[in-house]
């Protein structure tokens, strides 16, 4: 296969994956029009189209479904004969890239990302943010973190990071003139931050007590799909907010946040890094699960 062949297939990857000529060229270091033009050079050799494009849409063509379906386990293969030179070289090397949502990636992953950059030069660390449920293979990551229930049960999943807790919080404002919520069935007579999933699924508060496990659908005014929103919300006294404790630390700190059903919200397991089952382990991948690990996360 010539060398142009085989680049232009790359970029057809990329943008199958991505459905976008943008994002394929953020992915591969290139520019929009490089990309489109190997995508039209691949096009011109194999004398079929392979996408659909529009002005606001890119989908694949019959073909380019067929040759899709082929290629992925071929550039795998590839990536992996590649990869296992790093092991002739004595020290990790290569693109790590990492799925995973936004709460993750602000509390784990990227306080631990200096580190690791800093302990492996030759390595360059791509992290994806998306709080709905990835592919990672048919998306192109090398693995996702996410907490255990998210994870799918064809990965292999190793603990990273320390154990969560949940903070129910309320601003004094709130609180002043309100009977403080002792039992999270208190939290129905309340004003109540939501969070929505990017499915549309609102957040189920989960508390647990004594081996007793509650869920609560609360209510409220206004809903959200970022934790930082909800903390500001709950700092404006809109109403109670229920968010990682990572997040809310200083402000209990400083009072600007009151902690509520503190003995409702017991540690949890953390955050789990995943990878397919039947996919070599990369010198990059291996090097950050033996960083987290040892460091614990953070």
């Amino acid at each position: 296969m010539l060398p142009d062949n085989l680049s232009h297939l790359a970029a057809f990857s990329a943008v199958a994956r991505h459905s976008s000529f943008r994002r394929a060229g953020e992915e591969l270091g290139l520019s929009t029009s490089a990309v489109s033009y190997a995508i039209r050079s691949l096009e011109e050799r194999l004398g079929v189209n392979l996408f659909n494009r529009t002005t606001r849409s890119v989908a694949l063509t019959d073909a380019g479904q067929r040759l899709a379906e082929r290629l992925l386990p071929v550039l795998s293969d590839l990536g992996d004969a590649l990869e296992e030179m790093n092991h002739f070289r004595g020290t990790a090397s290569g693109t790590l890239r990492i799925n995973t949502s936004r709460a993750a990636s602000y509390m784990l992953l990227m306080p631990f990302a200096a580190r690791f950059l800093a302990a492996y030069p030759d390595i360059r660390l791509e992290i994806g943010e998306d709080d709905s449920f990835v592919d990672i293979v048919a998306s192109g990551f090398d693995a996702g973190v996410r907490l255990l229930e998210a994870v799918p049960e064809d990965m292999v999943a190793v603990p990273i990071g320390p154990s969560l807790r949940a903070a129910v919080v309320a601003s004094p404002a709130y609180l002043e003139g309100r009977e403080i919520p002792r039992h999270p069935h208190d939290l129905m007579r309340h004003e109540c931050v939501r969070y929505r999933f990017a499915s549309g699924r609102f957040y189920k508060w989960e508390f647990e007590k004594d081996g007793v496990a509650i869920e609560v659908d609360v209510t409220g005014r206004i809903a959200l799909s970022d934790v930082h929103a909800e903390v500001r919300a709950a700092v404006d006294g809109i109403g109670i907010g229920s968010v990682p404790e990572y997040y809310v630390s200083e402000l209990l700190e400083s009072g600007r946040l009151v902690r509520l059903l503190d003995d409702w919200c017991p540690p949890f397991q953390g955050f789990m890094l995943y990878y397919p089952r039947q996919r070599r382990v990369s010198s990059a991948l291996r090097a950050f699960i033996d960083m987290a690990r040892l460091e614990g996360g953070a």
